[in-house]
Formats: structure tokens, sequence, C-alpha cells
């Protein structure tokens, strides 16, 4: 059994992560998180209450709070997926994603490294600090490849920049410091709980409510979806078993367009929510994002080679499941889709309101 420190565990991976922890092992989990509009502590209500979870309101970038919740949790291991994450709020804002993702990262490794310091025996040789990140990093691929865990590094957003940053710091402290770590970059996310400013719930919601379905550019970009799901199984096991010093590439095997993701959403509506029907009616092309990254496609092989891990849902599998759970959870819906938000979107994609 181990104590799990989890940094922004009421986000979207973070909390199927949690979920997985709590429900499917006998470990025990301390939620550290900031709560920014992402963070949702909704997403955690199943595992509220259960006397293995414990939460902690904080900023990963205040050093003194950290060192704290070290001190006071003692974990047996860090899991640090807390961060900002959406390249076109990077586009306007980058100030929060340079704190947060690079700076942030800094404190958390100082305070993992001064309480691992500390620890002595089985409790130091078993620690370990796992950071999370994105192939966003690796930059974009051209019509042939993959992404491996050997690819050079050239993130073209303010987001990939500073998650590239981290990588790095991450890199840093093992090799100058012995600091036990592992790292994981993953591809595109999907599932339950996924906050809507992001391709797929963003769809389902405007779908549902017969408003227009923005898509960068012509809709070619490609991008390979993982099912947050099996992405929260790879990383427990990663945690477990994953060689320290190594990094792991996590990925689904589900290449497709964007356009390709909207249409399969509007075909599952149309059978599921036949309201708007035929939803693809509701596309629209918008202006492409500044330096919009063509492809990303993972080979996850070295996971699956020396862990055994393969995601269990195809990409048609984990879509249906994934609009299914929001026709079925509208109170989270509304939980997440305040007037600021709704707002933010139409100024973002420059679609008409209805």
């Amino acid at each position: 059994m181990k104590n799990i420190l989890i940094t922004g565990g009421a986000g979207f991976i973070g909390s199927a992560l949690i979920r997985h922890i709590i429900g499917d092992t006998s470990d025990h989990v301390v939620n550290l998180d900031k709560l920014t509009y992402a963070g949702n502590l909704q997403s955690l209500v199943s595992v509220a209450d259960d006397p293995c979870y414990r939460f902690e309101h904080v900023d990963i970038c205040d050093a003194a709070e950290v060192a704290r919740v070290f001190a006071q949790h003692r974990p047996d291991a860090v899991m640090h997926l807390a961060a900002e994450s959406h390249v076109d709020r990077s586009i306007s804002g980058p100030a929060d994603f340079i704190q947060t993702n690079i700076v942030g990262t800094y404190i958390l490794l100082e305070g993992a490294r001064n309480y691992w310091n500390g620890l002595e025996g089985e409790k130091k040789t078993g620690f370990r600090f796992h950071h999370i990140s994105t192939d966003e990093v690796y930059g974009s691929l051209g019509d042939e490849g993959f992404f491996t865990e050997e690819t050079a590094y050239q993130p073209n957003s303010p987001y990939s920049a500073s998650k590239a940053s981290s990588d790095h710091l991450v890199r840093a402290w093992h090799h100058t410091y012995g600091l036990p770590v592992v790292t994981t970059n993953c591809s595109n996310n999907y599932g339950p709980y996924h906050f809507p400013e992001k391709l797929i719930p963003l769809v389902i919601l405007n779908a549902v409510n017969g408003k227009p379905l923005p898509i960068y550019g012509k809709g070619d970009n490609i991008r390979d979806w993982l099912y947050v799901e099996d992405h929260a199984r790879a990383l427990y096991r990663v945690m477990n078993e994953g060689r320290l010093g190594e990094t792991y590439n996590i990925g689904g095997w589900n290449e497709k367009t964007n356009l390709e993701v909207v249409q399969a959403i509007c075909s599952a509506l149309d059978e599921l929510r036949p309201q708007h029907a035929p939803h693809a009616q509701l596309i629209t092309f918008v202006q492409d994002r500044p330096g919009h990254d063509q492809r990303y496609a993972i080979d996850a092989g070295k996971i699956e080679r020396e862990l055994g891990w393969k995601p269990q849902e195809t990409f048609e599998t984990g879509l249906r499941k994934t609009v299914e759970w929001y026709l079925a959870n509208t109170d989270w819906v509304r939980g997440v889709t305040s007037g600021e938000y709704q707002s933010w979107i139409e100024n973002q994609y420059r679609v008409p309101s209805t």
C-alpha cells in the first residue's frame, strides 16, 4: 500500500487517476489542487468520503505550503499533473503557463528533493516522482512517422514550450541530484469529466444545444486520441513499474483528423439525441490557430513491451462512452458551463451565439 501525492487531481486526467486508484487499488491519495477554472471537485464526488482520500487546497507555486504537505502526509510517490494545459489560452495569456508549468514544477521538485533527502531505508529507495507531460513537446510530424521517446523536442506554442521546460527540469533533478523520477508524455485525452474548452466536449455540448461546431482551418489537423481511463491505468503502472530516469510515451493508436472526430460525434448524436440532426450541418470552419501543429502520433511500443500496458478502448468505443456520459450528466455540465465560460468560447472561436 502506497501513499500517493497527486497534484492537479481535480483536473480532467488527475480526477480520472484518483478515481482509478481509490476504486481499484488499496493505495491512499492526497489530492493537491489550486482549483483554477478547470479544477472541479464535482469530478471526485464518488471518492470524496473515502477514508483513503484527502484533499489539500494548495498552489504548487507556494513553496511553504508544498513543504508542509510533504511533511504532513509523507508520501511514497508524487504524480505531478498540475498544469495550465489549453493551447489557445497559452497564446492569449502565456504568463500563467510559465508560472504554473515551469516555476510550479521547480518548486514541487525542490519540495520533493528536500523531503526525499530526509528519508531513510526502504522509504527512500522506494520513493518516486512521476512527471506527467504531453506529446506536444515534440512539435509537429509530417505525413509519416511517430513520436518516440528519442524524438527531439521542438515545441511550437507557449503551452508546449512550458511543458518542455518542465520535462527538462525533471530530467535535470534526476541527473544532478539523483531524485528518482519517471516521465510520461501522452497524446490527446478524451472521456468523462472533460472541461468543455477542448474539442470533443465542446462539440458534444454545442451540438446538443444546436450551436455551431467550430473547427480550425480545414479540419485536417491530425491527433492521436487516448481514452482518459486507459491513460489513468497506464500512469499508475508507470508509477509502480517504470524504470527510473526513463520516459514512456502513452498513446491510443487512434489517429484522426479533427474533422473526422467531429463527424463521428455528429453521427453518434444523430442516433442518441436527434433533436438537431443531422448535426453535421452545424459544422463551422473558423480561422486557424496561430502555429497550429499539423500532426501528432505516438509510438506507444515501449510501454507495451516493458510494462505490458495497452489501451482497452478503441476510439469508437471510447467516444460512444464519452457522448453517452455527457448526455447523462447534465448537472455536472451545468456546473462548469457558466456564462463567463460561454462568452470565452464565443470570443475564442468567433462563432455566433444562439
